[in-house]
């Protein structure tokens, strides 16, 4: 690990405490420059900025240049967070049942709730609540692309506001043969639903599960921010008394992801607070030993959702079909051509014509090649090569932590 990753994990760690780092050698200009960018790459600036501002040894210039982008995000996030509680009020007084999933649930765990940034808020619902959702959200001024769509999920914006809903009719996409079945572990949810300080969300078990398959999720694409351990961290040592770990931990190991369960909590002990007597983290969670090391570095060259540059986020192309290939029951090493020329079924949320004419199929690849030929000429941080190399490390990455089988 670098000398700049073990700062910023430093700095993120006393954040998560509410202490201020302790750089008894102090820290250079450059490195603490190179801490703040992480962070803004990790979408976590007014939590890292909080616990290194007005430190020994730290330069008030280089904290100065990051400070009024820290007040505006926390400003931003504040507004946000105010526009939510209406809309979530209106939504439950119209009788929609919505469940808050991460975002505000999340924030409020943290030492200063609005400084744990969220670039949505996320509303789980029953199907059949979708039309009056969409009536709500739409007195409320927000508008979305596509109100007759099938997907999992409807995003809804404001163009006068920051604010952003993500609607969702199921926790992952139905369709995804990666993941897809992730669902069945929550077909229930609503009917085990809790409040927390007022908020309708899932019970604790539920979400504990839910934050850890999410992340899966994102592991199985191109990889997440450290803001997600983060997550799962405050949650653990709030939240930790009621969560039935034994239970969480066996749909684990059904969907093979309790190794890579286990590193984030390890990484949770070693570096973000996890307190194994606040979170009850049981014993049988503990005797899971696995290496860290490769599950952190991945982690934080992602950035936020595997996002750090276009060649990344193009080689879950190739992660994504290997573990769809293995759940098939096919040969995984065909993940590549595959990735390439998927399915009809795959493409349909976004090529919606695929449902009633599948054999467009052809006119839907030659389109998204050419998408994304435009993105590579766009940017010079993607390359075909590189997402090929990402990868296939990434695919011994997944072979590492169990959930491909090894070659």
């Amino acid at each position: 690990m670098t000398n700049i990753s073990t700062l910023f994990l430093q700095s993120l760690g006393a954040a998560m405490k509410n202490e201020k780092v302790n750089w008894e050698q102090g820290i250079s200009s450059d490195d603490l420059s190179a801490v703040l960018r992480m962070a803004q790459a990790h979408q976590v600036l007014p939590m890292v900025f909080e616990a290194v501002y007005g430190t020994p040894g730290t330069d008030p210039q280089i904290l100065g240049a990051f400070r009024l982008q820290t007040m505006q995000l926390v400003a931003i996030q504040t507004q946000k967070s105010a526009e939510f509680l209406p809309l979530l009020d209106a939504l439950r007084a119209a009788g929609a049942k919505p469940l808050v999933v991460k975002g505000l649930v999340c924030r409020k765990l943290y030492p200063h709730p609005d400084f744990r940034l969220s670039s949505d808020e996320d509303l789980l619902i029953e199907p059949e609540n979708t039309a009056l959702c969409h009536q709500i959200l739409t007195e409320f001024g927000l508008t979305t692309l596509d109100p007759d769509s099938d997907a999992y999920e409807l995003g809804y914006h404001r163009p006068d506001s920051f604010q952003y809903i993500e609607l969702h009719r199921s926790l992952f996409p139905t369709q995804s043969d990666a993941y897809g079945d992730l669902n069945r572990f929550f077909r229930d949810v609503h009917s085990r639903s809790v409040e927390q300080d007022g908020i309708p969300t899932m019970s604790p078990t539920d979400h504990m599960l839910y934050l850890i398959l999410h992340a899966f999720k994102h592991f199985l694409h191109s990889g997440f921010g450290i803001r997600q351990v983060c997550d799962l961290v405050a949650f653990s040592n709030v939240h930790g008394k009621d969560i039935d770990w034994l239970w969480v931990l066996d749909c684990c190991r059904q969907v093979r992801a309790e190794q890579f369960a286990a590193g984030l909590f390890r990484i949770g002990r070693k570096f973000l607070g996890l307190s194994l007597e606040q979170s009850h983290y049981p014993t049988q969670w503990q005797a899971i030993y696995v290496e860290e090391e490769a599950l952190l570095a991945d982690i934080l060259s992602a950035g936020v959702y595997g996002g750090s540059d276009m060649s990344r986020k193009h080689s879950s192309k190739i992660t994504l079909e290997a573990v769809s290939a293995q759940n098939r029951g096919d040969n995984a090493s065909h993940g590549l051509l595959k990735s390439v020329f998927p399915s009809a079924r795959e493409l349909e949320s976004r090529y919606p014509y695929l449902k009633s004419k599948p054999l467009l199929l052809p006119l839907a690849w030659t389109d998204r090649l050419i998408n994304y030929q435009k993105e590579l000429a766009r940017s010079r941080a993607n390359s075909p090569a590189e997402s090929i190399r990402i990868g296939n490390t990434r695919l011994e990455l997944l072979r590492k932590y169990g959930i491909l089988d090894k070659k």
